[in-house]
């Protein structure tokens, strides 16, 4: 009998109110911004829709939704053949370039954005290279064509992670079958393998989608505006905080909308093997001739979104310490980036205990229906969780505003579903029987939890903390509101030299952001499984 079969035969009552009690606060609290934001947009005035109903507002809507679609195929377009690469040939040193295809991640997007201007803008690095040769000024990089250049490079790895994960479990016996009625290896990739990949496709494309969507930092930079920008704008004029609710709730409904797409869409993308037993491990195909464009590939990819963007943060360095900049403050941006993201990690890591345990021992439509909740936080941008938290604690929760515990909070709404998801696919992993020896040896309910399931659960949790802290390190709006007067961070460093084109001085902050960001992305790395074989 396996586990799934042992946690259906249990009989399953109902949690007790230490399990409970947290859940159902957890899932109250996921509601705060999104319901602020409704009440908020109902006191708005007549003024106040006429103009979020003008024409360009609608422009707006089109350019968010034009630019979520441009990162998400070229995000896309990437992840496929580096997956596959990576995976399924003989690619040569096929273990390095597994781990440099997913480094992109520890780059924020406003850093990105900041290293590409400096770079390629009309009067930029390149421009300066290539002046002996009478080029005064490049193209201009601004605009939706260097927006999707950047949050492509940057956010392909959601993607790849994905579906890697969906090439290494496919059944071989299918792609042999096809190959057996005569199809070559291309058709059978796209007549076969290709379906196959389609939720996983659709899973990593949908985090692409968030994350463009929330993405404040590299569409400023250039200068392209989504309305993550409009609701910045808006905020630091302050304007009408009415029309801020309702830009913000129009954010939102495009999130939830695209994550109800998504699940519908999966829903209909079920692919199940047809062979019987466990699948064989693949024959790795031999690339022949195409092992040097494969490199070549790999190579490009390989020095846009790491090789290069490192570069130019050395350059910058080496010219500002050549320069004579102060470098003293970054030790203190420092402590309060990994302060605040390890105590979001803590936070999160704890408050997803109580939710996991319901969701896998207790389940039922009350626990369903609060996970479901849970993930509105991730759904919705910083930008609008910041905003609607400065509005609930200006007015209903005076002593927490503009303090660090204020932002503490912010990140437990947008990061709680990661935490949760590892959290709750380790308790899967353990059976309910071992809490049920627990008991009967003496142990009551709560002391068999907090013995046994707590503690097997742990790289679960740890892991959780991980990413949250990961994410929280980069994360640039819901710090530069709701972060105290004074409080800075290493992204809010960053943001602040790079937007007033202090590009020297942008450059220690984003190195250590980078640099500490990728002690969590290397553990990850180390766990995914199959990469290393």
């Amino acid at each position: 009998m396996n586990l799934i079969s042992l946690i259906s035969s249990r009989r399953v009552g109902k949690p007790p109110i230490i399990i409970l009690a947290p859940a159902i606060g957890i899932g109250l609290v996921m509601l705060l911004p999104l319901s602020y934001l409704i009440i908020r947009g109902m006191d708005a005035s007549e003024t106040t829709w006429e103009l979020l109903l003008k024409p360009r507002t609608l422009v707006t809507l089109g350019r968010t939704a034009l630019l979520m679609f441009t990162v998400t195929l070229t995000s896309v377009l990437i992840s496929v053949p580096l997956a596959w690469l990576t995976t399924r040939t003989n690619l040569p040193l096929h273990r390095m370039w597994s781990v440099i295809t997913v480094l992109p991640l520890v780059i924020p997007s406003f850093v990105g954005g900041y290293l590409f201007v400096s770079a390629l803008g009309p009067r930029g690095l390149l421009q300066q290279a290539l002046s002996p040769l009478g080029v005064d000024r490049l193209p201009e990089i601004y605009g939706l064509a260097g927006a999707t250049l950047t949050l492509s490079l940057l956010s392909y790895p959601y993607v790849l992670l994905t579906i890697r994960g969906a090439v290494r479990n496919l059944d071989p016996a299918l792609e042999e079958a096809s190959r057996a009625l005569g199809y070559g290896a291309f058709q059978t990739f796209v007549r076969v393998s290709l379906p196959q990949l389609r939720p996983a496709i659709t899973a990593g494309s949908l985090l692409v989608a968030l994350y463009t969507l929330s993405d404040f930092g590299a569409v400023s930079l250039m200068r392209y505006k989504t309305f993550t920008w409009v609701i910045f704008q808006q905020y630091e004029s302050s304007l009408d905080r009415s029309l801020i609710a309702l830009v913000s709730l129009m954010v939102a409904i495009i999130a939830i909308s695209t994550v109800l797409i998504d699940i519908y869409t999966r829903g209909k993308l079920r692919y199940h093997s047809v062979g019987p037993g466990t699948a064989r491990t693949p024959t790795k195909r031999n690339l022949g001739g195409w092992k040097w464009p494969a490199l070549t590939l790999m190579t490009g990819i390989a020095m846009a979104s790491i090789i290069v963007p490192a570069s130019i943060l050395w350059y910058w360095l080496v010219r500002g310490i050549s320069a004579g900049e102060p470098l003293s403050i970054i030790s203190h941006d420092t402590w309060n980036s990994i302060s605040v993201s390890m105590l979001a990690a803590i936070t999160t890591s704890i408050l997803s205990i109580p939710l996991a345990i319901m969701i896998v021992r207790y389940p039922g439509r009350l626990a369903s229906l609060i996970e479901r909740v849970s993930y509105i936080g991730f759904a919705l941008p910083g930008i609008v969780v910041a905003v609607s938290l400065v509005f609930f604690a200006a007015n209903y929760a005076q002593p927490i505003y503009q303090t660090m515990w204020l932002l503490i909070f912010a990140y437990v709404i947008l990061f709680f579903p990661t935490a949760l998801g590892a959290t709750r696919a380790s308790l899967l992993q353990i059976s309910p029987r071992l809490e049920e020896a627990a008991r009967s040896l003496g142990y009551t309910s709560l002391k068999a939890v907090r013995s046994v399931t707590i503690p097997l659960a742990g790289p679960g949790v740890v892991m959780g903390g991980s990413i949250v802290f990961l994410i929280t390190m980069k994360e640039l709006p819901a710090t530069m509101i709701l972060g105290s007067l004074g409080f800075s961070t290493l992204a809010t460093s960053v943001w602040s030299a790079a937007s007033e084109a202090f590009f020297a001085q942008a450059a220690l902050p984003a190195l250590v952001l980078i640099a500490v960001s990728s002690v969590p992305m290397a553990v990850l790395v180390a766990r995914e499984k199959g990469d290393f074989s």
